[in-house]
């Protein structure tokens, strides 16, 4: 199925070009100020009316103006998990969650996002996220003293029990992402596929909880939660555009 009707546009320059291909570009700023551009099919729904569980499959083709653009990039489900719909215009959700997401994620160096020492932090990936639906608070009280994660060793403390929390896997890949490339991916319950032209790049036993969103986005924002507990976060000056564009976009549930 095509959902193409529900789309919801965010962001500095998001827009249709014709019939199932979009054009998503943030300007160039010297200034400390975040650019989005976004399309996504959640906006303005609670997490429990998100629209997607398994089995489904989001297949796409792809390609973006740079191989190393300053900060995220990508597309696939996630379950929006620190509410950043609200700032877009979408639905406060109740409180923030753990990740539950299934992607193809680029991530510029400045990023550093595994909790696992053993996963790539950055650059593009093929990546599963699942985590208990639960509060956070309640599988780990410690967040409750959220400004103490200024403290390293705090910090580092917070990140292992994460770890322990959130179920991850991830592969990095290597692939000329300014070409036209087809993706897809099959999110079934007991593990996620990655294909990039037909090919597989990685079958993980990593299957998120549902339900979730489609999201496909490029941003100026980095965030970094090292082993050694420094956590660092902001948005990238750039001197020119960053651009994606998407065509023969699908996603269907296999029931």
């Amino acid at each position: 199925m095509n959902n193409g009707n529900v789309f919801k546009y965010h962001g500095a320059c998001t827009y249709k070009i014709k019939l199932n291909q979009w054009y998503l570009k943030i300007p160039p700023d010297l200034t400390s100020k975040y650019r989005l551009a976004q399309l996504d099919d959640y906006s303005g729904l609670r997490r429990r009316d998100f629209r997607w569980s398994p089995p489904a499959t989001l297949s796409l083709r792809a390609r973006v103006s740079d191989g190393n653009i300053p900060g995220t990039w990508g597309f696939g489900f996630w379950n929006d998990p620190f509410s950043f719909a609200l700032g877009l215009g979408g639905m406060a959700q109740a409180f923030p969650v753990l990740p539950n997401a299934a992607w193809f994620f680029f991530a510029s160096p400045e990023n550093h996002l595994s909790f696992r020492n053993d996963k790539p932090s950055n650059g593009f990936l093929a990546a599963s996220f699942q985590s208990p639906r639960k509060s956070p608070i309640l599988i780990i009280p410690e967040l409750t003293l959220f400004p103490l994660l200024v403290f390293h060793s705090w910090a580092k403390r917070i990140r292992e029990k994460l770890s322990r929390v959130i179920a991850e896997d991830s592969f990095q890949l290597q692939v000329d992402v300014t070409q036209w490339n087809y993706y897809r991916l099959n999110w079934k319950t007991d593990r996620v596929e990655f294909f990039i032209n037909k090919d597989p790049v990685l079958v993980s036993p990593i299957s998120p909880t549902g339900p979730l969103g489609l999201v496909i986005w490029i941003d100026n924002q980095f965030a970094s939660f090292k082993s050694s507990g420094e956590i660092k976060t902001g948005v990238l000056k750039t001197s020119t555009p960053a651009w994606m564009e998407i065509e023969e976009l699908e996603i269907r549930n296999e029931d």
